[in-house]
């Protein structure tokens, strides 16, 4: 009977040979959160879990940690070590037992102070950045991973509903954002996948705004919230944009442009189409409108663990997205001093098309507050 932990770390065996490296390195984060299926700290405290291209992994731990990490049911060497004592003796047993001299790490995750300390334990030890290769690995979501991704969206959109609902002319931005938040976590939101954008008016037109305790919503104003919750080590990521009271006809026509992009980006999708051409269809409807130099942003990004990772929706990366992928539709038009307006859909691959995994309503939404 195969070993579960022992199968999903044969997968970073197997990217290390592809690098032609002798091993790969993980520290806590996504990628160390899908091998061992439980969430450790990034903090000052070393932990390393390295996949040797061939061979048994092995394990640089903190000594606090070593009760949580019996619980992974890792078979391989352990290094510990004490705060009392330092680091660097571990380091050196872990890099002797290993007996490499090449390393690929997590150039987006790994810091500076680990990297050193592997280059002083062995100073011939080359090490590359394997962050794309690594990564990749988070592009396939399995069926239970699908199914954690679209419980966080539920509740993202159940809360949604909540929080439009309550919204009156006068609030400010930070007081909606709180009310938001409110509702995420009691809708069973684990955590926020980030920090919320409520941001109406002028606000609207930056796309990654602030909540504001002085700006008060006023009639005609763009609404735009841009959040997620997170669930079991998963993230949701939305972005709906409301009108409040009214809406004048420059922001009929711009949202009707943003939708058009949207649905144009939805009917492309499918495996085997790149992410470049998701990009180009989307960006040229913007382009094509009178609205074309109010674009800011690509496309959209992958999503699960993170918020933000692979594929990245954009005009030259010409990676073809795989059934399982899944991927923000997010196109935008932002007007500074004036207003934007995004509409953000989570979308999953599928062999024969996509599979639409946000179901809150997309056409223009008036509220009357």
């Amino acid at each position: 009977m195969s070993h579960p932990l022992n199968d999903r770390l044969s997968a970073y065996a197997t990217v290390a040979a592809e690098l032609g490296v002798d091993a790969i390195a993980l520290v806590p984060g996504p990628n160390f959160t899908r091998v061992v299926e439980h969430s450790f700290m990034s903090h000052e405290r070393p932990f390393v879990l390295v996949v040797p291209a061939n061979g048994p992994a092995a394990a640089l731990v903190p000594n606090l940690e070593l009760g949580s990490w019996e619980l992974v049911g890792f078979d391989g060497a352990v290094f510990d070590w004490r705060d009392q004592t330092g680091y660097d003796e571990a380091f050196a047993g872990l890099m002797t037992h290993l007996n490499i001299s090449s390393l690929a790490v997590e150039g987006q995750v790994m810091r500076v102070f680990v990297h050193h300390a592997l280059k002083k334990a062995q100073p011939d030890l080359k090490i590359l950045d394997g962050e794309r290769e690594i990564s990749a690995l988070r592009m396939l979501k399995t069926p239970a991973d699908i199914a954690t991704l679209q419980e966080a969206i539920d509740i993202s959109e159940r809360a949604l509903h909540r929080t439009l609902a309550s919204v009156k002319l006068g609030q400010t931005e930070k007081q909606i954002e709180q009310t938001l938040v409110q509702n995420l976590f009691a809708e069973g939101a684990d955590d926020l996948s980030f920090a919320p954008i409520v941001a109406a008016g002028d606000g609207s037109a930056r796309p990654h705004a602030k909540a504001r305790h002085d700006y008060h919503v006023k009639a005609g104003d763009a609404l735009l919230l841009d959040f997620g919750a997170r669930k079991n080590g998963f993230a949701a990521d939305i972005t709906r944009t409301v009108f409040l009271d009214h809406v004048t006809e420059e922001g009929r026509a711009v949202y009707d442009t943003v939708l058009r992009a949207n649905l144009a980006g939805l009917a492309i999708s499918r495996a085997g189409v790149t992410a470049h051409e998701i990009d180009d269809v989307v960006t040229g409807v913007l382009e094509a409108s009178p609205y074309g130099d109010r674009i800011r942003t690509k496309t959209g990004h992958g999503l699960g663990r993170e918020v933000h990772e692979a594929p990245y929706i954009m005009r030259g990366n010409h990676v073809a997205l795989p059934a399982g992928t899944v991927y923000t539709n997010e196109p935008g038009l932002y007007e500074i001093d004036n207003f934007g307006v995004r509409i953000e859909d989570d979308i999953l691959i599928t062999e024969d098309g996509y599979q639409l995994l946000t179901h809150f309503p997309k056409e223009l939404m008036v509220l009357s507050c």
